[in-house]
C-alpha cells in the first residue's frame, strides 16, 4: 500500500494581526492574523521543524530521500535539502534535492517521492514545504503572505492515507512571478488570474483524477487546495462542485495567512489531523497547471495523533505589538551600523564539527556516563581521555539554570537572552534563547531546543540549535 507514513508541520510563534498593517498605512482591511517568522527564522529551519515534528516515534535511519519545495530558498546556489537532512540527523547516502520556482513544488515533490517508493528506489522518502515570502510594504500580499512549513513521510508500509490516484497538468500561465532582481513578487489583474488560472487550471486537473478513479465530488470527504485568498479558496472549491461547509477543508488564510508553497500541505496536515478511516481526502497544487492527489484514509491514522501539526502550533502563539516590530524583523527597513566589526566565519572549522553543529552531537563519557558538550578529549569530571560515545542532544529538553540579557548585542530582537540550560538526562547547554517573552524567563523555565540562524558571517547563513520555552 502506497501513501502518506507520517505528517507534521511548523507555524512560528509570532503573529501579526491585519489591523496593525492597516494601522500603519491608514487603509480599512479586514480582520485575521498571520504567522511571521522571527528574525532567525528561514525556509530551512521551519522546513527542520516541520521534519523533526513528522518523525516523532519514527527511526530517522529508514528514511531514503529528502525533497524539500520552496520559493523562497535561503541561498540560490546552495542546496537546502542538504542542510535540512543535516540538522534532522539522517543518513549521508540519501538522495535530497530541492524543488523550486513554482507554488506548485510540493506537489511536484509528492508525485516524485511517491514514484520512487513504488519503484522501490527507496522505502520512505520524506516530502517537505517551507515558505518565508518577503512581500512589498502596503501591497495586497503583505496583507496575505505568511510564513510556515508542512513535511510528511512516504512509504508503503503502516500507511495512514493511502494513494488511490493522482493527476497532473502543465501549464505556461503566466500570474505570479520573480525574477532574480526583484525584491518583491509581480502579478497581473486579479480578475484575469482567477478566471483563467485558478478556477480553470484545479477543478481541471480534479475533474481528470475523478474521471479517471470513476468518482464523483460527492465521493470527496475533505479537500486541500490551494488558494491565495478566502474569495479565489471559496470560488475554486464552488467550480469543483464542493459543499464548502462539510467539503472544504478550511484553508488557514485568515489564521497564518497565505504560506505559498507550503499552504496546501498544511491544509492537507489540517485534514489528516481531523481524519477518521475510510475518508477520502482531496489536495491539490497550484503553479504553472497543478497537481490533484486522492488520499484515502486508513486504520493507522489513530497512531500518528501526537504531532504538535497545525492546531497545537495554531493555539501556540505571541502577538508582534505593532507594524515597526514586524518590519525590523523582516529587516524592511535599514538600521544604524553596529560599533562592532563583522564576524568571519570558518569554513575548516564548521566543516570539522559539522557532527556537532548540525545535528547537534554531544559526548557521554564511557567511564563516569556524564554527558557533555561541546566535544573535548578529557572527560571534566572523571579525566578519563579519549573515551566517549556520541550522543544526540537536538530532541533533549531541559531547564534554564541562570540567565542573563544584552541590549547592546549584534541581535535583530533585542534584549539577547543567554541561558545556561540542564540538559534531562544529563548535560548542560549554553545557548540563546528565542521566541521568548523576557518578562516570563526564569530560572528553572522549561525550554527544547530549536534549530536557528545564528548569525551572518563571510557571506553565510550560519545555523546552530538555540533553546525556547516548549511551546504546545
Amino acid at each position: 500500500m502506497l501513501g502518506i507514513v507520517s505528517y507534521g508541520a511548523y507555524i512560528p510563534i509570532y503573529r501579526l494581526s491585519r489591523e496593525a498593517i492597516g494601522a500603519m498605512w491608514n487603509k480599512a482591511v479586514a480582520k485575521g492574523e498571520k504567522a511571521v517568522a522571527n528574525a532567525d527564522e528561514d525556509t530551512v529551519t521551519m522546513g527542520v521543524e516541520a521534519v523533526l515534528d513528522c518523525l516523532s516515534d519514527t527511526d530517522r535511519s529508514q528514511v531514503d530521500g529528502l525533497y524539500f519545495a520552496t520559493d523562497s530558498p535561503p541561498y540560490v546556489e546552495k542546496q537546502a535539502a542538504s542542510l535540512i537532512r543535516a540538522a534532522a540527523d539522517l543518513r549521508g547516502d540519501i538522495l535530497t534535492f530541492d524543488i523550486s520556482h513554482s507554488l506548485r513544488g510540493a506537489g511536484s515533490a509528492m508525485k516524485t517521492a511517491m514514484d520512487a517508493v513504488k519503484a522501490g528506489s527507496a522505502k520512505k522518502v520524506m516530502v517537505a514545504a517551507a515558505e518565508r515570502r518577503i512581500p512589498a510594504p502596503n501591497s495586497d500580499f503583505e496583507l496575505q503572505f505568511g510564513d510556515g512549513a508542512a513535511a510528511f513521510l512516504v512509504g508503503d508500509t503502516e500507511v495512514v492515507a493511502s494513494l488511490e490516484g493522482s493527476y497532473h497538468l502543465s501549464s505556461e500561465f503566466v500570474d505570479i512571478w520573480r525574477k532574480p532582481q526583484d525584491h518583491y513578487m509581480q502579478s497581473w489583474e486579479d480578475r484575469f488570474i482567477r478566471d483563467e488560472g485558478y478556477t480553470k487550471m484545479m477543478p481541471q486537473a480534479v475533474a481528470g483524477l475523478l474521471k479517471k478513479l470513476g468518482l464523483t465530488p460527492k465521493d470527496i470527504t475533505k479537500a486541500a487546495y490551494y488558494g491565495p485568498d478566502a474569495r479565489t479558496h471559496a470560488s475554486i472549491g464552488s467550480t469543483m462542485g464542493l459543499d464548502p461547509k462539510t467539503q472544504v477543508q478550511p484553508p488557514l488564510l485568515d489564521a497564518i495567512g497565505n504560506t505559498g508553497t507550503a499552504l496546501a500541505p498544511m491544509i492537507l496536515v489540517a485534514a489528516l489531523e481531523e481524519a477518521k478511516p475510510g475518508d477520502r481526502i482531496l489536495f491539490a497544487t497550484y503553479g504553472d497547471g497543478a497537481d490533484a492527489f486522492l488520499f484515502k484514509v486508513t486504520e493507522q491514522i489513530d497512531k500518528v495523533r501526537n504531532r504538535r501539526g497545525i492546531k497545537r502550533h495554531l493555539a501556540s502563539k505571541m502577538m508582534l505589538p505593532n507594524y515597526g516590530k514586524y518590519a525590523e524583523i523582516r529587516e524592511l527597513m535599514e538600521s544604524e551600523q553596529g560599533r562592532r566589526p563583522a564576524r568571519r566565519s570558518s569554513l575548516p572549522v564548521i566543516w570539522r564539527e559539522r557532527q556537532h553543529l548540525f545535528p547537534l552531537y554531544g559526548q557521554k563519557c564511557q567511564v563516569c556516563h556524564n554527558i557533555q558538550y561541546p566535544r573535548q578529549r578529557i572527560c571534566i569530571y572523571c579525566q578519563a581521555k579519549d573515551n566517549f560515545e556520541l550522543i544526540r542532544l537536538s530532541d533533549r529538553t531541559g531547564k534554564v539554570f541562570t540567565f542573563s540579557m544584552d541590549q547592546r548585542a549584534m541581535e535583530i530582537v533585542l534584549p539577547k537572552v543567554f541561558s545556561v540550560v540542564d540538559l534531562d538526562g544529563g548535560g548542560r547547554f549554553y545557548s540563546v534563547m528565542t521566541d521568548r517573552d523576557t518578562s516570563k524567563v526564569a530560572v528553572g523555565m522549561p525550554v527544547e531546543m530549536t534549530f536557528r540562524i545564528q548569525l551572518e558571517g563571510s557571506g553565510l547563513y550560519n545555523y546552530f540549535w538555540r533553546v525556547r520555552p516548549i511551546r504546545c
